[in-house]
Parts: C-alpha cells; sequence; structure tokens
C-alpha cells in the first residue's frame, strides 16, 4: 500500500506542477490563482495546502524541476565529454540554456529570481542558491574531468575555472531573461564568444 501511496502523491505533485507551470505562463505568477491551479490539477484547493504554502513555493518546486533535469542531462556530458574543450563546455552550458524555458517563462524566471533575492534566508531562497550550487559543482566536475584527460592545463585552477564559467553565464542569463525581446540563439552565441576566450586560456 505504501508504494501505492507514493505513487499517488507523486502523481498529485506532477499535476500540480504541470497545471501551475501552464497558468503562470498563461496569467502570470500574480494573475495565477491557487483556485484555478487546483482546478486544472484536479486536486482540492487543501490538498495543495498540504504541500505547498504559497504559491512561492509552487513556482520553487518549478525552478527546482528545471534545473534537476538539465542537471541529470548534464552528467552524460561530464561522464563522456567531447575531446575539444570548448565544444565540451558548449555542450553542457547548452543543455542549460536551451531548457531553461521548458518550464519557466522569462516572467516566471524573473519572478524567482525577485523572491531568491527579496529573501534570501526563505526555504525558496536557500533552494534556489543551492540549485546555482550544482550547476557550479557539474561545471567544477567537467573541467576536472578534461583536466583528468589531459585537455586543460593541469596548472589552472579548475575549481575557479568552474564558478568563473558559471558566474559569467548566470549573469548573461539574467540579462537575457530581463528583456522579452531576447533569443535564446543570441544568448548562446554570446556566451561561446567570451568562452573561447578562456578555452584559448586553459588549453593543453
Amino acid at each position: 500500500m505504501s508504494g501505492l501511496r507514493a505513487r499517488q502523491k507523486a502523481d498529485r505533485h506532477r499535476r500540480i506542477i504541470e497545471a501551475a507551470a501552464e497558468l503562470f505562463r498563461e496569467a502570470g505568477y500574480e494573475g495565477a490563482k491557487i483556485e484555478a491551479i487546483a482546478a486544472q490539477a484536479e486536486v482540492s484547493v487543501g490538498t495543495i495546502y498540504n504541500y505547498y504554502e504559497n504559491k512561492g513555493d509552487i513556482l520553487g518546486a518549478i525552478v527546482s524541476l528545471e534545473v534537476n533535469e538539465v542537471l541529470n542531462a548534464g552528467q552524460g556530458v561530464v561522464a563522456r565529454p567531447p575531446a575539444n574543450v570548448g565544444d565540451a563546455l558548449d555542450t553542457l552550458v547548452g543543455i542549460y540554456i536551451e531548457h531553461s524555458l521548458h518550464y519557466l517563462s522569462k516572467e516566471m524566471w524573473r519572478q524567482a529570481m525577485a523572491i531568491s533575492t527579496q529573501l534570501p534566508d526563505s526555504p525558496f531562497g536557500q533552494a534556489y542558491t543551492a540549485l546555482d550550487r550544482a550547476l557550479t559543482e557539474q561545471i567544477r566536475a567537467l573541467i576536472a574531468r578534461l583536466q583528468a584527460l589531459g585537455l586543460v592545463r593541469q596548472d589552472i585552477d579548475g575549481a575557479a575555472l568552474g564558478e568563473l564559467i558559471f558566474n559569467n553565464m548566470n549573469m548573461m542569463f539574467i540579462e537575457f531573461v530581463k528583456r522579452d525581446a531576447a533569443r535564446i540563439a543570441e544568448l548562446r552565441t554570446a556566451i561561446r564568444r567570451q568562452n573561447r576566450i578562456l578555452v584559448a586560456a586553459i588549453g593543453v
């Protein structure tokens, strides 16, 4: 019975997240009501509040879903990276960027960033920071893997380099999210252009 209950709970979570993501996109974060999310997910309002305290917690769950999916996809790149450093970085960063608007709109990202900035010590803020750290750690792991393969200089501080790559990508992603007219292809091109400088400096 416990297995059945776990599956039912996971199904309710999934329906709530999918309904919320759709309504946040359609009505905007502020415009989407918990009652509407419950109706679309075919659960009671009480069920939603059993899992989440407020809409911010639901948004946080959507962000976590987004980031965890790209982290899982990125594991394959770290394990078996392309033999060219530039291609390896571009492949991993590409997974992050190309998937970034799968569940979240730019407006949803702006809301998530605002909450994490305004309430950094809240559960949402701490979870958002932890996700950023996880992405940073994956980039650092890729650098370490490329060093182990002899593709990146051994004297390079791989941990610091991973932080640098993430921080630059994150800053550019924030600028991308700010402008509705900005396109993913433009962001990818800009990141590649800047990462070429690093690749030229770190390659063997």
